[in-house]
C-alpha cells in the first residue's frame, strides 16, 4: 500500500501541497497537462527550486495575468464538471471546495449558494486544489495521512478586513482535528490547505512504520526562524493480501472502584461518540481486588474526546493511550431480502493461505435478524440460519454484481 504522509511542522497551504508533490516525483509537464483540462485560462505556473535555510525545496506560485471573473461554489463546480479531468478528481475536489465553502458560509452566517470569497474564486485556490488531488492520483497513493496541525496566533489581512489568526473560516475546518498551539505569529495553515487535508486524510498522528520511498519538500512564501516548509513521505507498507492498513487510537484504563452497573450506561455513550470497538475485560489489581480493564478502539481524531467522556462518566483517574496500525479485511454491505423481511448482511472478503483464493465471509446484522424473529414469530436461530445459507451460497468477492 502507498501512503503520503503530511508533515506539517510549518503547517501548509495550496501552494506547499503542489510544491512538495512537484520536488517528490510528479512531473511538471504532466501536472500542467492536468491542469489544462480545466480550462481556465489567465494564469502561469511558476515553479522554481530553492533553499529554504539549508533545504532544497520547490516554490509554486500562480501569476494571475488576466482579470477573473467572480466565482461562487457553484461556478467552481460547474468548472470541475466540464473539465475533462478523470472523475475521482473531480469528486475530491468538489469535496474540497464544498468543505470550503461550509466553513465560509458557517463563519459569516450565509447561505454556501451566496459565499463569495477570495479562496474559493480565486484561480489559484482552483490550481492548488486540482494540481494537488491530480499529483495524488499520479503517485498512486492509496491513502493520505498527516501529522497535527500546528494552531497560531496574530492577525491576517484579508478582503473581510482584518482577522484573528487562525482565520475563522480554519478553525472551522479543523475542528475535530488534532491540533498543537504554535508560538509562530503568522498563518501558518491557510484556508486551502486546512480544507485540502482535512478533506482528503484519513488520519492524523505519528508517522506510522512503513518503508521511507521518496521525500518531497514544498517552499512557504513567509520567512521565519524555521525552515517554512511542507514536507512529504511517500511510503509503502506490506499488506495481507486483501487487506487494507489503517491508523487507530487504542485507550485503556483500570477500574476497581466503581458500580459495574455504569459500564453499560458508558457503553453506549462511548459507541455514539465514535468508537470503533470496546472490551471490558476482568482483571485482579492491587491488594487482590477484582477489576476490570476498559479498553477503546476508535479513530485518532476521536482520541480526546472519548478520552474525556471517560474521565467524566467513570471513577479513573487516568487513561493511557498509544497508536497502532491494524490490518482490516475489505468489507461491505449489503441487504438481502428472506421470507420475513430484508436483513442487512456485513461481508468480508479474505484470501486463503492455503489456496490462494479469494473467498467471502458474511455475517448477518443482529438487529434485523432479531426484529424480525419477534414480528414473525419465529426463531432467532431459524432466521439466521436461512440468512447465513442464503448469503454464502450467493456471496462473490467484491466487484462483482451478485
Amino acid at each position: 500500500m502507498k501512503s503520503l504522509y503530511f508533515d506539517c511542522f510549518s503547517g501548509i497551504s495550496g501552494d506547499m501541497c503542489l510544491g512538495a508533490l512537484l520536488d517528490a516525483g510528479v512531473p511538471l509537464e504532466w501536472l500542467e497537462q492536468e491542469l489544462a483540462k480545466l480550462m481556465v485560462g489567465g494564469y502561469v505556473l511558476q515553479v522554481e527550486k530553492v533553499r529554504v535555510q539549508g533545504i532544497a525545496a520547490t516554490d509554486v506560485r500562480v501569476l494571475v495575468n488576466e482579470p477573473q471573473p467572480m466565482r461562487h461554489l457553484s461556478d467552481i463546480l460547474e468548472v470541475l464538471h466540464k473539465s475533462q479531468l478523470s472523475p475521482s478528481v473531480i469528486e475530491k475536489a468538489a469535496r474540497v471546495f464544498l468543505a470550503l465553502a461550509h466553513a465560509e458560509a458557517k463563519v459569516h452566517g450565509t447561505d454556501i449558494d451566496h459565499v463569495h470569497f477570495h479562496e474559493v474564486g480565486a484561480v489559484d485556490a482552483i490550481v492548488d486544489v486540482v494540481g494537488t488531488i491530480a499529483g495524488l492520483e499520479f503517485l498512486q497513493i492509496d491513502q493520505v495521512l498527516s501529522s497535527p496541525l500546528p494552531v497560531t496566533s496574530g492577525w491576517v489581512n484579508t478582503e473581510h478586513g482584518r482577522l484573528p489568526l487562525p482565520a475563522p473560516a480554519t478553525a472551522e475546518l479543523l475542528t475535530g482535528i488534532p491540533v498543537y498551539g504554535s508560538p509562530v505569529q503568522a498563518e501558518l495553515v491557510t484556508p486551502t490547505g486546512a480544507a485540502l487535508i482535512t478533506s482528503l486524510a484519513g488520519s492524523f498522528g505519528l508517522l506510522p512504520a512503513a518503508t521511507l520511498m521518496q521525500t518531497g519538500y514544498g517552499a512557504g512564501k513567509i520567512r521565519l526562524s524555521h525552515p517554512n516548509l511542507l514536507r512529504v513521505f511517500l511510503i509503502e507498507s506490506s499488506n495481507l493480501p486483501g487487506t487494507r492498513v489503517d491508523t487507530v487510537s487504542v485507550l485503556e484504563t483500570n477500574i476497581d472502584d466503581m458500580n459495574p452497573e455504569l459500564f453499560s450506561y458508558l457503553w453506549d455513550k462511548i459507541f455514539a461518540a465514535g468508537a470503533l470497538d470496546l472490551v471490558l475485560t476482568p482483571t485482579h489489581m492491587k491488594k487482590g481486588r477484582p477489576g476490570t480493564v476498559l479498553t477503546v478502539i476508535c479513530p485518532p481524531e476521536k482520541c480526546q474526546e472519548i478520552s474525556r467522556l471517560i474521565m467524566a462518566e467513570t471513577s479513573t483517574i487516568g487513561i493511557r493511550f498509544r497508536t497502532e496500525q491494524r490490518f482490516v479485511a475489505n468489507r461491505w454491505k449489503e441487504e438481502v431480502n428472506t421470507p420475513w423481511g430484508p436483513v442487512k448482511v456485513k461481508y468480508s472478503q479474505v484470501v486463503d493461505p492455503y489456496t490462494g483464493q479469494t473467498r467471502v465471509k458474511a455475517a448477518p446484522e443482529y438487529e434485523d435478524c432479531a426484529r424480525l424473529a419477534e414480528k414473525a414469530r419465529v426463531s432467532l436461530l431459524e432466521i439466521y440460519q436461512w440468512t447465513n445459507k442464503s448469503t454464502l451460497k450467493e456471496a462473490r468477492p467484491h466487484g462483482h454484481n451478485p
